[in-house]
């Protein structure tokens, strides 16, 4: 097993966010869930018993500086040094042409899924290039939407299309101080969140299909093995799928 890590997981309160701080506490690591709810978060240490001792919940809203200069100083200050950040955090909105989108939620899903990624990344940065020894690993959460974007879905795809540019300049400015930065993009991951793709989503060519979906613990075990590389190597874009999910190909 690899040595223990002192690992950040914003957006821990559940689906994706959730098992993978299940599955770093069982390789041994050291996790800080982070996710606006406090009792989701208590709820979500508690269900991993014993092995969940050592956790640390903090309650944080990513879309807001303070609530995350707040979470730093915290780990910081009870932990000392940060080894992994998973920069997770993510919302959408009900699917709309981009006329009937309101500036809202246009808003919304801006703050949190790329404003949120941009505080976190900033505030691990500043730690990681400070602390001794020096450096840590970004990874941030893409999603398929990164690449291919769904009927309907302006505001998520616009902003997990500029995770990727996010994700390149991290990876650059962070070479100097050995700071290593990459992208998951996960497609449909078995959370309660894609549990409407079982009775069918809209395809690209107007049709309704059922969508298969994978174990969100493959999604969490790719995480895992991701952190344990050695800092001299990095997987700088990594795509995680249910193999039969329609991304590849025409719609």
């Amino acid at each position: 097993m690899a040595e223990a890590k002192i690992v950040l997981i914003t957006g821990a309160s559940q689906g994706i966010g959730a098992a993978v701080a299940r599955t770093f506490v069982e390789n041994g690591d050291k996790v800080v869930l982070a996710a606006r709810r406090e009792d989701r978060l208590n709820e979500v240490v508690k269900s991993f018993g014993k092995e969940g001792e050592g956790c640390l919940a903090v309650p944080c809203d990513v879309s807001s500086p303070e609530s995350v200069e707040a979470l730093f100083s915290t780990i910081k200050d009870k932990l000392g040094r940060l080894d992994v950040v998973f920069n997770n955090a993510g919302v959408n909105c009900p699917a709309n042409l981009v006329d009937k989108i309101s500036w809202e939620d246009w808003r919304k899903v801006l703050s949190v899924n790329l404003d949120g990624s941009f505080l976190i990344a900033r505030g691990a940065f500043r730690m990681m290039k400070e602390q001794d020894p020096q450096g840590g690993r970004i990874i941030n959460n893409g999603s398929i939407s990164a690449h291919a974007p769904r009927y309907g879905s302006v505001p998520y795809t616009a902003s997990k299309h500029a995770i990727t540019g996010l994700t390149k300049a991290l990876s650059l400015d962070g070479r100097e101080f050995n700071i290593v930065v990459s992208q998951i993009d996960i497609g449909n991951a078995a959370t309660p969140m894609t549990e409407r793709m079982t009775g069918g989503v809209p395809q690209a060519d107007g049709s309704m299909k059922v969508e298969p979906r994978m174990d969100v613990y493959d999604v969490a075990r790719t995480l895992v093995h991701l952190s344990n590389m050695p800092l001299e190597s990095n997987m700088l874009f990594t795509t995680i799928m249910a193999t039969k999910a329609p991304f590849v190909g025409r719609g």
